[in-house]
């Protein structure tokens, strides 16, 4: 049982830290440390994952929107496109391999936080304004197919890819940017996890719950920090945070 505690604890700080400071989903990290270190089944670690980005991606979309980095409206479309793929994502994800689950995601998480560090994103709330409403709509409902998919599909690369499209597609500030993300992960995360849990059964409630704790408490205290802290600080904390992670689980999975 301790042993169980540890790697849920774990697991839980880098899928808050990832959740918090770049609205990335828990699987990236979750599902690699169940699936290798407590020999969870692959499908039941994403929907366990899913889970445990609820509750943490709530409570950072709230801490976000109390400092007003949140778009509420632009993130509605999106999430009604994307909750409709998600449940086509994770369908076709049941009649996937377990081994093929996960890998896409974890490269993107390497990927996106070195592309902050190099490149960070400085687009300011004034240059967001400059965006008609029609545009930005109809590139979220477009968008939203492709996120809904793999959000659905891996669990993990729905978060990684509203980030950058929020960033560089739709030209959100990054704060704003990781407000919208988490707040829209929060209701994908949920119709994921009731789909796997759906179609897969139960998961094992001990691990699940130390994962949900753990995820909240990290995730809050991320989101915390990054909306207090200065946009070049956080573009550098946030590459630091998926690089880090991006090469932790690559570890995990191949070594």
């Amino acid at each position: 049982m301790l042993y169980q505690f540890f790697i849920c604890f774990v697991a839980g700080i880098g899928a808050g830290l990832g959740t918090g400071f770049a609205g990335m989903s828990a699987a990236a990290v979750i599902s690699p440390m169940l699936i290798t270190f407590l020999d969870v089944p692959a499908y039941s670690a994403v929907g366990i994952a899913l889970a445990s980005d609820v509750l943490a991606s709530a409570v950072s979309a709230y801490t976000y929107g109390r400092s007003q980095n949140l778009d509420v409206k632009n993130g509605l479309i999106m999430m009604a496109t994307v909750l409709c793929f998600t449940l086509v994502g994770s369908w076709i994800s049941s009649l996937v391999p377990g081994t093929a689950m996960g890998g896409f995601s974890v490269f993107m998480t390497l990927l996106l936080g070195i592309k902050f560090i190099v490149r960070p994103v400085m687009t300011t709330k004034e240059k967001m304004g400059t965006v008609s409403g029609g545009k930005r709509a109809v590139q979220s409902i477009l968008c939203g197919m492709l996120v809904g998919f793999i959000c659905g599909f891996v669990g993990a690369g729905g978060g990684m890819m509203m980030l950058l499209i929020l960033t560089s597609v739709l030209g959100y500030e990054l704060k704003t940017a990781v407000g919208t993300s988490v707040f829209i992960m929060t209701f994908t995360a949920l119709t994921g996890a009731v789909s796997h849990f759906a179609i897969g059964g139960a998961p094992d409630p001990g691990v699940l719950l130390f994962c949900v704790l753990s995820t909240l408490l990290w995730a809050r205290i991320a989101a915390k920090f990054a909306n207090r802290a200065a946009p070049a600080v956080l573009n550098r904390a946030t590459g630091v945070v998926l690089t880090v992670l991006g090469a932790s689980i690559l570890a995990v999975n191949y070594l």
